[in-house]
């Protein structure tokens, strides 16, 4: 009989966290959630186990982290689904939501990983998975720091890559286009409405099954996940292709 997988998910309460979430449970899987809200009945408190942490607190990220890492020494995989979006010209951002966004898209990211590699690395196998997005792969537009932020994310998965693998643990950068979550909900644009516009939550769910069920000596280095048609409309104006 097969030993269940038991995977750290940061982000585990929001929508692609969530969708997650619920296909490694369904398929079996444990389950270690991160995040500030995360009281979800419709999970099996069995295989799903949380961990209440705030990732913008980077003070104290460090300690709690290694709190959880201590009681759930038996994690062998890390997925990073947490992040916010804030897009504008540079001089819109005040210096607060400059940090802000660094401090959560990035820097909690990286805090993340630190503290449970070692895990992996000891037990000489393990996946780190991190949701990136298109904005790594070219700038745009009003999406100078969030494109910062996710270009040096997948920076590190590059670098972490190579310094992880004699380890047999494996690294893999998903990167989504527009997906349709709650992600858009305080910005100014959003998908289009036609369903070929955007992915959904839980096409970044079956990439990530996909990556964390390949056997061993194969590793997915980066997916780029895009919607058929990419339709951008401005919240109370036409759509714009």
């Amino acid at each position: 009989m097969s030993v269940k997988r038991k995977i750290l998910l940061a982000g585990a309460g929001g929508g692609i966290g969530r969708s997650i979430a619920t296909l490694l449970l369904s398929s079996d899987w444990r389950i270690v959630g991160l995040g500030r809200d995360l009281v979800r009945p419709e999970f099996s408190q069995k295989d799903f186990a949380q961990a209440t942490i705030d990732l913008s607190d980077l003070e104290h990220l460090p300690e709690q982290l290694g709190l959880v890492a201590s009681e759930h020494g038996d994690i062998d995989g890390v997925v990073c689904a947490a992040g916010i979006g804030r897009f504008g010209s540079l001089e819109e951002f005040s210096y607060a939501q400059i940090r802000e966004l660094i401090d959560i898209n990035l820097t909690s990211q990286v805090y993340v990983v630190r503290a449970f590699l070692p895990l992996l690395k000891r037990r000489g196998r393990g996946d780190v998975v991190l949701i990136g997005s298109e904005a790594a792969l070219a700038g745009g537009a009003r999406g100078a720091v969030y494109s910062a932020t996710k270009f040096a994310l997948r920076g590190f998965c590059q670098s972490l890559r190579q310094e992880s693998a004699a380890a047999g643990v494996r690294v893999t950068l998903i990167n989504p286009g527009m997906v349709r979550t709650g992600f858009f909900d305080h910005l100014d644009f959003q998908p289009g409405e036609d369903l070929a516009n955007a992915i959904v939550p839980e096409d970044i769910a079956i990439a990530v099954k996909m990556v964390l069920s390949a056997r061993p000596e194969t590793v997915f280095d980066e997916i780029n996940l895009s919607p058929l048609k990419k339709v951008v409309r401005r919240k109370n104006r036409a759509s714009l292709p």
